[in-house]
């Protein structure tokens, strides 16, 4: 029918299914007869064989079989060979210039995977992308430069390491006039008096209209400034983060270069015995001096009195715990500023995960660690005396905010923190921890990475055995399809991240009841 010119529409409604449908099969049917043939075989899987959609090129495609090694001939591995260059619309760059949209507008040409669900696509020209990128990417550094600054480079990455011989200058507080002072008081009781309003249900889209002018008000009347002197030789670095929002890394100093040796040496000759460059005239004044050992045993006992008062002393031990926590998670590099010995360790779950971007939780802490951020002072010397100003429930939230950033529950393929796992069990019941509305199992988060027999075992979990009678007889991606509708709104969960005081009852006939107990058991683990 379509080699006939029949509309698609028309071949949809000849055989009772959707347009998409059809697109789908007629793009499979687009693949090279050789890999067919493999397909038909069962010596290929229907996710390999619709990887092969990508590319109407029947050499192209032959190729890219032959070539990958047995051991890796998975649909995602097909799919990126097929793309070669191609650049996904969950790109960090992408994101920054506006989505695929924008880059269409600008002549590009996108291809798509029929059998993304998402059907998000890939850009195809690498070059316009890049050039897109830095165009946006300069317009924003003449917005910085236009601010002063010594320097402004532009880094498709940040190079923590290679940025340890940097130095660093920080904004400082503008001096406000007691009028200015007593303005921004009466802002934010003003401020504080809303808020209380809205979250009682009162207010109108006026009254949020004022909140918004509050808050842009006393940004204006309490802000940092860095000053003229240190705008000078400081510059800022423009970097992409991983949602493809800017980042501008401000105030940072260029390493000086090396001085140059005097007489082939580091440090000037000195006969006279005493500091390089100093002359020695006559005798000079008895020094006090102390001793490695004296100095540790008067500090040892100076520490011992600080632990003591600050036990005794819950406010300032409490502001100096949240201080040293956010030194580690919103100001980096800045953790000896604190000499409360606390080192915090995270997790990087992003590089965990197949697909971050779409993780409900990492947007929430992104969005609080933006929040935070905006109201930490940017220099670490300042943070202290800013933690001691905050109320006890600023600090508390603080402090919740920077201690679960360390909480690590991952059960990597070792699992050598079985305890530590126990533990988050038990945290997840004393904070109430949904996770249904954080993860749903669906084809793409779930059932497409497991096999199908253990697409069956789920279905049978999530709705009985009758549910999942047929799956033996399905493809691995129509398997996964069905799964995804037949567990949706029930609450199942896969095992990994069902809580441990879950015992899935499993439906089996009286039969089949033989057995039963141990597949309770490992449910509940």
């Amino acid at each position: 029918m379509a080699d006939d010119g029949k509309p698609l529409a028309d071949i949809a409604a000849r055989y009772g299914t959707t347009e998409t449908t059809v697109r789908k099969r007629l793009a499979l049917a687009r693949v090279s007869p050789a890999l067919l043939e493999l397909y038909r075989n069962e010596e290929m899987t229907y996710d390999q064989l619709t990887a092969f959609t990508l590319s109407d090129d029947h050499r192209r495609q032959e190729e890219v079989w032959n070539a990958l090694p047995s051991w890796n001939r998975t649909g995602h591995a097909v799919r990126n060979a097929l793309r070669e260059e191609a650049i996904p619309a969950t790109d960090k760059r992408i994101r920054f210039i506006g989505g695929l949209d924008a880059y269409k507008a600008m002549g590009g040409d996108v291809r798509r995977d029929l059998f993304d669900e998402r059907s998000q696509g890939h850009a195809l020209d690498v070059a316009l992308v890049e050039k897109l990128v830095a165009e946006k990417m300069e317009a924003l550094a003449a917005i910085v430069r236009a601010d002063g600054w010594a320097w402004v480079e532009i880094k498709s990455e940040m190079d923590w390491h290679g940025m340890r011989g940097y130095g660093r200058v920080y904004p400082v507080e503008v001096e406000r006039s007691d009028a200015a002072t007593k303005e921004l008081e009466t802002l934010r009781q003003e401020q504080e008096d809303i808020e209380s309003l809205i979250e009682n249900d009162g207010g109108d889209e006026g009254t949020e209209a004022r909140l918004a002018e509050i808050a842009s008000r006393i940004d204006a009347i309490d802000r940092e400034v860095y000053a003229p002197a240190d705008l000078e030789r400081a510059g800022v670095l423009i970097t992409l983060d991983y949602t493809g929002e800017p980042a501008f890394h401000r105030g940072y100093l260029k390493p000086e270069p090396a001085p140059v040796p005097l007489n082939g040496k580091a440090e000037p000759d000195n006969q006279d015995g005493g500091e390089p460059g100093t002359v020695v005239d006559g005798p000079t004044a008895p020094v006090l001096t102390h001793s490695v050992t004296l100095v540790e045993d008067l500090t040892a006992q100076r520490t011992a009195a600080l632990r003591l008062e600050i036990a005794n002393n819950h406010r300032v031990a409490l502001a100096s715990v949240v201080h040293s926590l956010l030194l580690q998670t919103l100001l980096p590099h800045s953790r000896y500023h604190s000499c409360l010995d606390i080192v915090l360790t995270t997790k990087n779950l992003p590089a965990l995960m197949r697909a971050p971007e779409n993780n409900l939780a990492l947007a929430g802490i992104e969005e609080l660690r933006e929040r935070y951020g905006y109201e930490v002072p940017g220099n670490p010397a300042d943070m202290f005396e800013w933690c001691l100003d905050r109320r006890e429930d600023e600090l508390l939230a603080l402090l919740a905010y920077a201690a679960a950033q360390s909480i690590d529950a991952v059960k990597d393929k070792y699992d050598h923190r079985k305890h530590e796992r126990v533990h988050s069990e038990a945290l997840a019941v004393a904070a109430g921890l949904d996770i249904g509305a954080y993860f749903e199992p669906t084809a793409e988060s779930y059932f497409n990475h497991i096999t199908r027999d253990g697409i069956e075992a789920a279905v049978s979990e999530a709705k009985g055995t009758d549910a999942a009678r047929g799956i033996a007889r399905m493809k691995k991606g129509e398997a996964a399809a069905y799964a995804e509708a037949q567990v949706k709104g029930t609450g199942w969960l896969p095992s990994p991240i069902r809580p441990a005081s879950v015992v899935v009852q499993v439906n089996v006939p009286e039969a089949d009841a033989i057995g039963v107990d141990n597949v309770l058991c490992e449910a509940a683990e």
